[in-house]
């Protein structure tokens, strides 16, 4: 039966999630404060990693991460007011830095992203946003074989899920793009993936794309939702220019990302969800373009070839989404750069920081939100949001439609954080 479904959120997932539910026949508005694409969408670093399956928390991070903390060549921040605010959730989030959880999470994200590249073509198809999903290979950067063998513990994990790749040293692995410098030594190639050529571009040409089918875009405000005995009925919105309003709806998907904190807790949705702020800065008509993104193992930064420029996105960085960014994680990636492509030039630089959102086990929640009936969840996809979100916007639109899903739900069901 279709439905009138309002999606909470403009980016990647959100817009993802409203293209899919159309596609099942359904009524769609999408609603978000500041307009699609907007925040992470925009600035992530366009990479379709699906090998990017290890989280965070490995074995071992506990001893790394305060030395890592306090080394400015690190690509770990912490705004060390925010900490008693962190705490909490830093402490559950590091309680899974055992084999056990790594290889549970590995496996689970394994089954959400990694077939990223088809999902975004098969999301894109039809659409304006088609020419902007790019096949190509990903290739991790190493100064040499035994910084490399120090990260075999991920590389394990990835091969045990069934990914493959090429091992490329010494000369082989500087030839893979005539940019790279010699700090460059080895790398590993893996094929299959793909990148966004404009991140941003492309969840815009996405959500016009939502709109030419009918559908609805909005920019304003979610404050709240209506209700009777449980089951949803609409949202309260505060458009921009201060106006309250209320939107009859009888489903709701929210997947506002790291903004998503309050209206959870208005449906009594347990969410220990921290942002990782991350940096990007983006080199135009740059003098040499790569041929393929390539993950910088050392700086933990990704170098992306996109429309134009050239990005650089990484960093993590823990201060909360109040507090404006930082100089430093700009610096280090301006080093990092200088180091692994020591003669490329460029016109201009321009800057950007974001919020990735992160749960406290490093899976997104999908699925119904277990305060209210008719609100489902798509968020909290931590440094695979783009990556992930076709996928995601696929299984919610199954979900809502009342179809089988090809995909084990259980990893991310939001009620896994609830007290009992």
């Amino acid at each position: 039966m279709p439905r009138h479904v309002a999606v909470i959120g403009a980016g990647i997932v959100g817009v993802a999630t409203a293209v899919w539910l159309q596609r099942h026949g359904h009524r769609v508005t999408l609603i978000d404060r500041e307009g699609p694409a907007a925040g992470a969408s925009f600035g992530n670093g366009g990479v379709l990693a699906s090998s990017a399956v290890v989280p965070v928390t490995v074995p071992g991070i506990w001893a790394r991460a305060p030395r890592m903390l306090l080394d400015p060549r690190q690509p770990l921040f912490l705004r060390w007011g925010y900490l008693p605010r962190l705490a909490p959730w830093l402490l559950r989030y590091l309680s899974r830095a055992n084999d056990a959880d790594v290889r549970r999470i590995a496996a689970a994200l394994t089954g959400l992203i990694g077939t990223s590249l088809d999902d975004h073509q098969a999301l894109a198809q039809g659409t304006e946003a088609e020419s902007l999903v790019v096949p190509s290979e990903y290739s991790y950067l190493y100064r040499d074989r035994a910084a490399y063998d120090a990260d075999s513990y991920l590389w394990q994990i990835r091969r045990a899920l069934g990914f493959h790749w090429d091992e490329l040293e010494g000369t082989a692995a500087r030839e893979l793009d005539p940019a790279l410098g010699p700090d460059v030594g080895f790398a590993v190639r893996l094929p299959g993936h793909g990148r966004i050529s404009d991140p941003g571009a492309y969840v815009e040409r996405l959500a016009a794309h939502v709109t030419a089918q009918g559908g609805q875009v909005l920019r304003a405000e979610v404050r709240d939702f209506t209700h009777e005995e449980g089951r949803l009925t609409g949202l309260r919105l505060r458009g921009r220019d201060g106006r309250r309003d209320t939107l009859s709806c009888d489903t709701a998907v929210l997947a506002a990302g790291a903004w998503s904190g309050h209206l959870a807790a208005k449906l009594g949705v347990s969410l220990p969800m921290e942002s990782e702020r991350g940096y990007h800065i983006d080199l135009w008509e740059p003098s040499q373009q790569l041929r393929a993104p390539v993950m910088v193992a050392a700086g933990k930064f990704v170098a992306v070839p996109m429309e134009g420029r050239l990005r650089l996105a990484g960093v993590v960085e823990y201060g909360g989404v109040q507090a404006g960014a930082s100089r430093a994680p700009f610096a280090l990636l301006r080093r990092n750069l200088a180091r692994t492509f020591p003669d490329l030039r460029w016109r201009e630089v321009t800057e950007w920081m974001g919020h990735r959102p992160v749960t406290a086990d490093s899976l997104p929640l999908i699925g119904p939100a277990p305060g209210m009936h008719g609100v489902w969840l798509g968020l909290g996809h931590q440094h695979i949001g783009l990556t992930g979100g076709a996928r995601t916007g696929q299984v919610l639109a199954q979900m809502i439609s009342g179809q089988q899903v090809n995909l084990p739900l259980e990893p991310y069901a939001p009620h896994r954080f609830q007290r009992r």
